[in-house]
């Protein structure tokens, strides 16, 4: 099934340290690229976040947020008593040399190592944070695939219209080379001398072949072929189908370049139409 690179996912998880939340976005992009947005208890993940983001998604700018959110009144703030004794001592100490000195408490708080906030066991938020990530991912990937699922409608629905317009060309061909055999010969009955018939007939069968078109049209049918093929394929298949694009607009092309009919030529904008609007959604695929 092939996938989307347009995407949301988010999910959340309790911790002892506070509500994990994580968010992953993505949009339209030649390659992968990952951004990051990560809490300071959550940066030294960064390696083993890109690894796990890359190992399941291959192309799109990806915007990945993971970040540790601590309730308000959560926080149980401790002092650390034994550093406020030792200031005390020296503060008695230095007493003489500094009489009438006073220090407001709230000042003391702001000394380094005074007041202390509980520290996070690193290890731990770190297991929870990669297993909530995977579980984003997963939701992400399905994401991807339910929009996947429509871009593949309406890509075999324009390739089903482009078929159909093959077909009816290659329907009109016979009809065509006989009225362009019959219009040179109209032509040549008005000259004023006669003109070798088996002369005439050889450049009327080198004309024919110039504005020949049956091996494009067999080419577009094999490429009709492989597209419908890539989109039952499961890996990403974004550039594969760019590829073949390509060659549908070249097919496209030299139809309505040799075409003598305002009915192929019809057709050849009409394929081209259809083709522009397939690369509009193949622009979408991973």
């Amino acid at each position: 099934m092939i996938r989307s690179m347009t995407a949301f996912a988010s999910g959340e998880r309790g911790t002892p340290w506070g509500v994990l939340g994580c968010e992953l976005r993505s949009v339209n992009h030649r390659f992968l690229e990952l951004g990051l947005r990560l809490s300071d208890e959550l940066r030294a993940l960064e390696p083993q976040l890109r690894e796990r983001v890359s190992s399941r998604i291959q192309r799109g700018k990806l915007d990945l947020a993971l970040r540790l959110r601590t309730p308000e009144g959560a926080v149980a703030l401790t002092v650390n008593e034994p550093l406020l004794e030792q200031m005390g001592v020296l503060a008695q100490r230095l007493e003489p040399k500094f009489p009438g000195l006073r220090v407001e408490f709230s000042q003391l708080l702001q000394v380094p190592g005074v007041l202390q906030v509980p520290v996070a066991d690193g290890e731990a938020l770190q297991v929870q944070a990669l297993e909530l990530l995977d579980q984003v991912i997963d939701e992400f990937v399905l994401a991807r695939e339910r929009e996947g699922a429509k871009l593949a409608a309406a890509i075999s629905e324009r390739v089903d219209a482009v078929e159909r317009i093959a077909g009816q060309v290659r329907g009109l061909i016979p009809a065509i080379r006989e009225g362009q055999r019959a219009k040179l010969a109209a032509r040549l009955a008005d000259l004023p001398h006669p003109v070798d018939p088996g002369r005439a007939e050889q450049e009327l069968v080198l004309w024919l072949q110039k504005l020949d078109v049956d091996e494009e049209l067999d080419r577009l049918d094999s490429h009709i072929v492989e597209i419908r093929r890539v989109l039952g394929q499961r890996e990403p298949v974004g550039r594969r189908l760019d590829f073949l694009l390509q060659e549908f607009n070249r097919e496209a092309n030299t139809l309505g370049s040799k075409s003598v009919d305002a009915r192929t030529s019809a057709a050849a904008v009409e394929l081209k139409v259809l083709i522009d609007q397939i690369r509009e959604q193949v622009q979408n695929i991973e």
